[in-house]
Formats: C-alpha cells, structure tokens, sequence
C-alpha cells in the first residue's frame, strides 16, 4: 500500500455506558483514561502490512478486528478490514505508544464504499486466536457496536482528518471472553449482501531480548 496518514480510533463503542465502563475497568489495571471518548490516534504508515506474520516484543499483546476506511488522494473511499495490534502492558503507560509499537496488518482485498454503505451497520466483524495450537472464537458482533457512520465523519472533521490519502481503523468489537496473547490471529469482515468476507490471518512472533 502507498504511503498514507494512518490513524485508529479507540473507545468507540456505540453503547457509551458499555464504553465507560470498559474505560473504568482499565483504569483499575494501569490503563490511563483517554482524554476524549472517542479518541483518536495518528500513526506511522509504515506499520501497516499484509504479511503472514508480525514480530512483537513482550508477552502481552494482542490484535482487534476493525473495519477499516481507505481513501485515494481524490477522496475516493474503500472498506477493508484489519487488525489493531497492540502491546497490552504498555497501555498503562501511553495507549498511543502502545498502538505504534506493534504492526497493523490490513487486509490484501477492498470494497468500494457504495457497494457496502447501504448494509454498513450489518456487516460482520469476527475473529479467533491461535492459543497453544489451537483457534478459539474471540470476537464476533456487526459493525453496529461501532459508531455510527455519520459519527465517525463528524469526529474525524472535528480532529482535522481529511477524507483524501488516509486509511483509518475505525475501532473494533466486543471480545467474547477477554484479552488472550496467543501464537497467531485470524478474522474478517462478511457482507451479506455480496456474499463474501474480507479476512486476513497472521502469526506473531516475539523478539528475541
């Protein structure tokens, strides 16, 4: 992928009761707060990939299934999904340090944008996680946990995020049953209407200290 502005919104939970809740969770484990729910953060371009494998430091981090905005520098928008890899032990010291130590990978395939805008809230988000030889489900909910669309809009104008050369993770959804650091990670994004998904697959792999 050419060279883009790169950002991740975080906190962006459509129910903001469940999202501050969350957010209290966090705080009892290290988790700073965010300055402002949603948050967003800007990152290197050069952290996204469509390799089969990531390298990572440390033994607490995990991804997240997002669907993900791409745009050309004529405005024109595409929808793939990814991956915000993050480094979990390092959230409680910075959450945007955290978001920029690890890759992202992003999915090799696009939609155009108006072939999925009508159906938006009902596409789906799933993932699983490798964990001791083995993949067990670990997200699954439509897009509609998510901000809505014209939200998202709202808050990127709000942050001075032109809509032109720019791929934006748009947040992810609910884990089923917590945070697992794992040997690889899975997922995609199914469209009912056309009958396909959008999946990505990766394995990590830590450093050696």
């Amino acid at each position: 992928m050419s060279a883009k502005e790169l950002y991740c919104i975080g906190y962006a939970g459509r129910n903001k009761d469940k999202t501050w809740e969350h957010i209290e969770e966090l705080k009892k484990i290290g988790v700073p707060e965010p300055k402002t729910v949603p948050e967003l953060y800007h990152l290197s371009d050069t952290l996204m990939t469509t390799d089969a494998r990531i390298k990572i430091i440390g033994d607490e981090t995990s991804g997240e299934i997002e669907i993900v905005l791409v745009t050309d520098e004529q405005g024109n928008l595409s929808v793939t999904v990814g991956s915000d890899h993050t480094d979990r032990a390092l959230e409680t010291v910075s959450i945007h340090k955290s978001k920029q130590l690890c890759a992202k990978p992003i999915g090799k395939k696009q939609w155009k944008f108006e072939d999925v805008e009508e159906e938006w809230d009902d596409l789906l988000l799933y993932s699983e996680v490798l964990k001791d030889g083995e993949w067990q489900k670990y997200q699954e909910d439509k897009v509609s946990a998510i901000i809505p669309l014209e939200e998202i809009y709202q808050f990127l104008k709000k942050n001075d995020v032109e809509l032109k050369n720019s791929v934006i993770y748009c947040g992810t959804v609910p884990l089923l049953n917590g945070f697992v650091y794992g040997e690889g990670f899975k997922g995609g994004l199914y469209s009912e209407k056309k009958k396909e998904s959008i999946e990505i697959e990766y394995k990590i792999e830590k450093l050696k200290e």
